[in-house]
């Protein structure tokens, strides 16, 4: 099976004025399906006919922002973007994969900031704010299960500070729904991972990892779904489902470079 789609884009700069420029960006692109939808004729349950997926989804986006240096070893970003796709890729919990889903409409904004107060010293600090809903006005519900509303990532580094470096790093993922008419919501989730190294010889290193520093109980994914266990109702049970997040784990790495 062929099958082709023409993606055109367009990109706007305007300055740099006083260390700071701005710009526009649009165009179209595409996602594609899963290749057992698209070819599929016949539900292998029922052996009824079903229609095939599409094999490339058109997806339609825009971004209007602004990039600056005015402070002085700051860079700094923010923009406003919109997304819209055709269809969703959706989980399905009795195949464990993706389908192609309903239409959605996606809008947000992005501030992404890079602070040097030292030359040994980075912070960085990223904030994303996302409105995610169904676009076809369907019974089922507008909301987008597995859209988190907030994503928040930070990070303090220290790079070559005589024989030292090291690092933490934060990331948070804010609640999402789990079934489109947002009844059921995951727990949000905030992590922090942390790094030491030493550096023993010029071309030799020791580095210590510590991954979930807290211990923080999160969960990988949540999904919401219905199964059945044994002694369970023929018709099953519909609950939460989950990867759970990794405990505390260290790794002690020693590198040489030739």
């Amino acid at each position: 099976m062929n099958s082709g789609i023409a993606s055109p884009k367009a990109s706007l700069v305007f300055g740099p004025w006083s260390k700071t420029e701005y710009f526009l960006n649009a165009g179209s692109g595409f996602h594609s399906n899963d290749a057992r939808g698209v070819t599929i004729k016949v539900d292998p349950k029922t052996g009824e006919p079903v229609d095939a997926a599409t094999p490339l989804v058109r997806s339609t986006g825009a971004e209007l922002g602004a990039r600056t240096e005015a402070i002085a070893n700051v860079q700094s970003s923010l923009a406003l973007w919109y997304l819209k796709l055709g269809s969703e890729l959706v989980f399905a919990g009795d195949a464990g994969t993706t389908e192609a889903g309903r239409p959605s409409k996606r809008y947000g904004i992005e501030w992404n900031n890079r602070w040097r107060p030292t030359p040994w010293l980075f912070v960085d600090l990223d904030v994303a704010w996302n409105h995610a809903r169904f676009s076809d006005g369907g019974s089922e519900g507008p909301y987008i299960p597995g859209a988190p509303d907030a994503v928040i990532a930070a990070g303090l580094a220290v790079d070559r500070y005589g024989p030292w470096s090291g690092a933490i790093f934060m990331r948070y993922i804010g609640s999402y729904p789990l079934i489109e008419d947002n009844s059921v919501r995951a727990d949000p989730s905030t992590v922090f991972d942390a790094q030491a190294g030493y550096l023993i010889a010029p071309k030799t290193k020791l580095r210590l990892d510590v991954f979930n520093l807290f211990n923080a109980k999160t969960n990988d994914i949540t999904y919401y779904y219905t199964s059945r266990l044994p002694g369970e109702p023929p018709e099953g049970v519909a609950d939460t489902h989950i990867h759970p997040g990794e405990k505390r784990s260290f790794r002690v790495t020693l590198s040489y470079a030739f």
